[in-house]
């Protein structure tokens, strides 16, 4: 049995920060970030800066100099209104989240936040992101400033290693203006999941043919027919269905294009889970997807068969997310 990865200090924090605030993840949206949600800590500078200020102390006490003290009291109290600032700065923001577009297994998710301003100020120097990832002030989807009574929206990239639900963890947002001194942060945990695709093949068996899996007619699909318009040329398409006209007016730089007839039956077929016996769970997943993106690419249609799911013949986005989709939640507990 794995081992559970070990939690860090952070990891512990943050689980006993929401504890505290009267949160359990994932929480409902909006989250709003109030007074007991805020931590406020002296950054590596501000550290320095107080210690600063304790020599110049030390300096003014040992020569009594008036104006050290009056230097020293001048400073404090900027650090202290920086306190204030840094604390206003995050005090009050409200997020939610968005729908995050799906990704293949091996690539990075995205996950759209909405942070909103509802006061008439400015907020300025506003960071997300999420554990293991640093924030930086140079990432342009992690970094941002928020218009008075404004909102604005940031990605957070997180790797989708594995197919099915990506669930997104916790987010901090920071931040350190105006001044650097301190460090304010919050913890929000909405509930928001990434569908991860299972990664293509990139040397799968050739598809089942027209003649093996047997053909299927969708209604209003291509036929030979009444023209109904063209689409992109694939290689498998017939040399007289190339609209060459065209291709002669467009000139030797535009992509061939197809027409497209209407009023007959137009072929399909289906990609079936026991057209690939003996292989592994994964490789059958990834196998079928990469039918699935071809067979779209050709603009063909298709259906898919699973243990226990069977997805009409159909074509177009929607159909190809939907079989995507099934492959990707394939032995998921629901």
């Amino acid at each position: 049995m794995p081992l559970a990865p070990r939690r860090t200090f952070a990891d512990r924090f943050a689980a006993w920060a929401m504890r505290m605030s009267g949160t359990r993840p994932p929480e409902p949206v909006p989250v709003t970030l109030g007074q007991r949600r805020i931590y406020v800590l002296p950054t590596r500078a501000g550290l320095l800066y107080s210690l600063s200020l304790v020599v110049l102390l030390i300096g003014a006490i040992n020569y009594n100099l008036s104006l050290g003290y009056g230097l020293v009291f001048l400073l404090a109290g900027l650090g202290v209104v920086a306190i204030l600032h840094t604390f206003r700065n995050l005090a009050g923001l409200s997020l939610t989240v968005g729908a995050p577009t799906p990704v293949f297994a091996g690539a990075t998710a995205r996950f759209p936040l909405f942070l909103h301003n509802p006061d008439p100020r400015e907020r300025r120097r506003l960071r997300a992101f999420l554990p293991g990832q640093p924030a930086t002030a140079t990432s342009a989807t992690m970094a941002a400033d928020l218009p008075p009574q404004g909102s604005v929206r940031v990605l957070l990239p997180l790797p989708a290693p594995r197919r099915g639900w990506l669930a997104m963890p916790r987010v901090t947002l920071e931040t350190v203006w105006p001044l650097g001194l301190v460090r304010a942060w919050g913890y929000a945990a909405p509930e928001l999941a990434c569908l991860v695709y299972p990664r293509p093949a990139d040397a799968a068996p050739p598809a089942p043919s027209f003649g093996e899996v047997g053909g299927g007619s969708l209604a209003g699909d291509a036929g030979d027919e009444d023209f109904a318009g063209l689409r992109r040329h694939q290689p498998s398409d017939p040399p007289h269905h190339v609209a060459w006209k065209t291709a002669a007016r467009m000139g030797a730089q535009a992509p061939l294009q197809t027409k497209q007839f209407a009023g007959t039956a137009a072929q399909a077929l289906w990609l079936d889970w026991n057209h690939l016996p003996g292989m592994e769970t994964e490789a059958r997943l990834s196998t079928l997807a990469r039918w699935v993106l071809d067979a779209e690419a050709a603009g063909l249609a298709w259906g898919l068969r699973l243990p226990g799911l069977e997805l009409a013949q159909a074509h177009g986005p929607a159909h190809t997310h939907a079989c995507l989709k099934a492959l990707a939640l394939h032995g998921e507990k629901t």
